[in-house]
């Protein structure tokens, strides 16, 4: 079942953010990527707490382009293991999903 999806990248620099953002629109496995330049992010990495400045870009696909979009991601990414999250989206404006499809390549997953 093809689905709309929203996927969560956080990236440490606003630029690595940019560069896969713009890879992901060009490559047409998104539609659209919005980047929140600076958020503060706590989390556990290898047995301790860290705490970093990082960006968050937030990606709108379909769910049959998300291996492709990850391959994608993890090629340009500087992060071993980097956050790619995928979340359905449940309802949204008819001709925004539309545009949404209509952007996207379907071929290349």
């Amino acid at each position: 079942m093809v689905a709309e999806i929203v996927v969560l990248i956080t990236t440490p620099s606003q630029d690595e953010a940019t560069k896969i953002a713009r890879a992901l629109v060009e490559a047409r496995v998104a539609a659209c990527a919005n980047i929140l330049p600076r958020i503060r992010s706590i989390f556990r990495w290898e047995g301790k707490t860290q705490e970093e400045d990082e960006s968050l870009i937030v990606v709108k696909s379909q769910s049959q382009l998300f291996e492709k979009l990850s391959q994608t991601i993890k090629g340009l990414h500087s992060y071993t293991v980097p956050e790619i999250i995928a979340l359905r989206i449940t309802d949204g404006l008819p001709e925004y999903l539309q545009w949404l499809r209509d952007e996207t390549n379907t071929d290349a997953s």
